[in-house]
This record gives structure tokens, C-alpha cells and sequence, in this order.
């Protein structure tokens, strides 16, 4: 199941920004509303923006885990949280799907001129931003003791990451012009999910840095 039908619904996520926004996000919400719908094979806006986007995300996941302890790693907030190590192993869990999803739906024929995508590229962006309305995962993407080791789990995230970013760097895939969806009425084009992709990690991070800003969190 895309992010898109099984993660937010639509009408919540301008709802609220948090407090401390980026203003590298804020000036990418502000270009993604100004991007073509349609660009063969891809614009050298949408380009960039998916390369920023997934070279911040990438980044952002290797330092607010850099230097933490076990004990830091481990920590849960209530018996039902995640701990950081656990956030981390969603993320090299549930990326390898997302990638094979978007390439599978990238060989299918081009089908975005009879659809129209029921998500703006700003409400992908939104999707990264708001944490107010929280969501089960669900999918095999909960098995967050997959990786014991948050370093493995890093090093699978950022193998991964390294691919992403070379084909975005790279293609010709015109992702404006195919659909990523299950054939009903939410369906997105292809650049929207490579871009959901990254923002769902954005989500992440901003998870760890509430665990890291509990009350009970270890000082070392």
C-alpha cells in the first residue's frame, strides 16, 4: 500500500506547521506549488527539488543518531513508542518496498493525461511537516527488530539512499506522466511518490527528535 492511501488523510495536513520549521522546506513547499504538471522527462526544477529533499532527509537520519549511546538508542518514551534504533530499522525496512514500488509502477504505460492526482505537490511536503495526526504503520514495515544493530540499519538507509539520489540525478524517466496508486480515487504521479518517499522520512526524523526531547531521556 502507497503512503499516500494508508498514512494521512488529505484534509489534515495543512491543519499545522511545527514550531522551528526549516526554511529550506518552507522555500521548497513555496516552488513545488509553482512546478509543472507534466514535464518529459522531467524539469530541471522537479529535478532538484527531489535532490535536495532526499540529500536533507539522508543527512538528517545520520546526525540525530550520531554519538547516542545504547542506552539513548534504546529508549522508549512509553511501552508502545519506538525507540530511535527502532525508527531507524522502519526506515531500512519499509525504503527497499517503496523504491521497488515506484519502479514497478514506472514500467507501466504512461497514464497521468486521462488522471488527475488527488494530492498537491505542497501536501507531500505537508505530509513530512505534520505530526499531529498520527498513524499505525502497517505493511511489514512495523517489524522494527529486523535490524538489532542501529548501525547496520544506517548503513542499509544510506545504501539505499545512494541509489535514490543517483537515479534522480540521472534519469529520463518521465515520472510526471505515470501513476502510483491501486487504481482508485487517491492516486498520485510517480515524482509525487519519489517525493512521499522522502518526506516519510522527514516524519521520522522529527519523531526521533521528540524521543530525544522527552523528559526521560538519558543524558548519556
Amino acid at each position: 500500500m502507497p503512503i499516500l492511501m494508508n498514512r494521512f488523510p488529505m484534509n489534515t495536513l495543512r491543519r499545522n506547521t511545527l514550531p522551528g520549521l526549516p526554511l529550506l522546506v518552507l522555500a521548497l513547499t513555496v516552488c513545488l506549488l509553482a512546478a509543472p504538471l507534466h514535464a518529459a522527462p522531467m524539469s530541471d526544477a522537479d529535478r532538484e527539488h527531489l535532490l535536495v529533499h532526499f540529500e536533507m532527509t539522508t543527512q538528517m537520519v545520520t546526525e540525530q543518531v550520531r554519538g547516542l549511546s545504547p542506552a539513548q538508542l534504546e529508549y522508549k518514551a512509553s511501552p508502545d513508542r519506538w525507540s530511535i534504533r527502532e525508527v531507524v530499522s522502519h526506515l531500512a525496512v519499509a525504503e527497499p518496498d517503496y523504491w521497488r514500488e515506484i519502479q514497478k509502477a514506472l514500467k507501466a504505460a504512461p497514464d497521468m493525461k486521462e488522471k488527475k492526482s488527488s494530492a498537491s505537490d505542497a501536501d507531500i511536503m505537508w505530509y513530512g511537516i505534520d505530526r499531529v495526526v498520527h498513524t499505525k504503520t502497517g505493511g511489514g514495515h512495523e517489524k522494527v527488530d529486523t535490524y538489532k544493530d542501529v548501525g547496520e540499519a544506517l548503513g542499509k538507509f544510506q545504501a539505499l539512499r545512494a541509489t535514490m539520489i543517483e537515479y534522480i540525478k540521472t534519469t529520463s524517466d518521465d515520472m510526471r506522466a505515470h501513476s502510483f496508486g491501486e487504481g482508485g480515487p487517491e492516486v498520485i504521479d510517480c515524482w509525487q511518490w519519489m517525493l512521499e518517499i522522502s518526506t516519510h522520512a522527514e516524519r521520522h526524523i522529527q519523531q526521533i527528535r521528540e524521543i530525544r526531547n522527552d523528559s526521560g531521556f538519558p543524558k548519556k
